[in-house]
Parts: structure tokens; C-alpha cells; sequence
């Protein structure tokens, strides 16, 4: 059975629970197993045993988040000429527009040579103050399922070799 692994960073909820969302609709298929890790626990030999991907990340100060691009740096090199074509996905939760962060994670993978598979899910949460970034966020339930969407239409597409 085809591995999709999904790595994600959250600092107010936001990213975790679109992760979840895909981490579920992908588990409730059947047909790939799941991985989730923090991407403060990825490594390598994560991304090695996977046949597909989904990165999930805030962005803050219009970038992958910190931990996220730590992730990142540790396992670029080692992985480097050793997962291409792989399938992947992108998620960002974002106070505004996100194409920043999505731009930096898509440059990542192409320098993978992996295969984007479907468009990157932005979910914007219009945090603009101080306050309103810091705060634990709440997901809207048609946000989370359309990241529910993708973590299904990525496990039924490794499954059925699609991708």
C-alpha cells in the first residue's frame, strides 16, 4: 500500500487543522496509509520512505514558517536525486495572501524534481493585528473541506498509480 506523507508546522492551530483535514479525508478512503508528522520530527528518512507529499505551513512575515524551512534545510541535500517524481501537494494558512510561502515550498520541490499534482489550497484567516495573528485560529468547516478533498484525491491517486 502507496505511504503519503504529510508534514506540517502550525503556531496557532491554523496549519494543524488543515492538515488534519487532509490526514482524515485521506485515512477515511482506504486506500494509501498516512503519515503526519511535525515538521520539527521529518527527516529524511521520512521523505525516502514516502510516495507522495503534502506540506502544509503558516506563513509568517510572508515566508514558510521557521520550523518548516528547518525541516527543509535537513533534508534537501540527503533526499537530493532520490524521490524525484514523486507526487505532491501544498497547504498554506495565511493572515493574507500566502503566494509567498507557496512560491518558496514550490521552488523546494522542484529543485526535488517533484510532481505538483494539484493547485496549492490557500486558507486565508484575514489575521492583520497583532492580536488577531497570535490568536489560536479557527478553521471554517468549507476550508477544511476542501483540504479534506485534497488529502483524499492524494491517497486515491497514489493508489491508483495515477500520479
Amino acid at each position: 500500500m502507496k505511504l503519503l506523507l504529510i508534514v506540517y508546522h502550525s503556531r496557532t492551530g491554523g496549519s494543524r487543522q488543515i492538515a488534519q483535514a487532509a490526514e482524515a479525508a485521506a485515512r477515511e478512503t482506504g486506500e494509501a496509509r498516512v503519515q503526519v508528522l511535525e515538521a520539527t520530527e521529518a527527516g529524511p528518512d521520512d521523505l525516502l520512505q514516502a510516495d507522495g507529499y503534502l506540506f502544509v505551513c503558516p506563513e509568517n512575515l510572508a515566508a514558510i514558517s521557521g520550523e518548516m524551512k528547518a525541516f527543509f534545510d535537513r533534508a534537501y541535500y540527503p533526499v537530493l536525486g532520490r524521490i524525484e517524481g514523486r507526487p505532491y501537494a501544498l497547504m498554506v494558512c495565511a493572515g493574507s495572501d500566502g503566494e509567498n510561502a507557496v512560491r518558496q515550498m514550490a521552488r523546494i520541490a522542484t529543485g526535488w524534481r517533484l510532481k505538483a499534482v494539484a493547485e496549492p489550497i490557500i486558507v486565508c484567516t484575514h489575521a492583520q493585528t497583532p492580536e488577531a495573528i497570535l490568536a489560536e485560529k479557527q478553521i471554517a468547516p468549507a476550508e477544511l473541506a476542501r483540504c479534506g478533498e485534497l488529502g483524499a484525491a492524494l491517497a486515491a491517486g497514489l493508489a491508483m498509480g495515477i500520479y
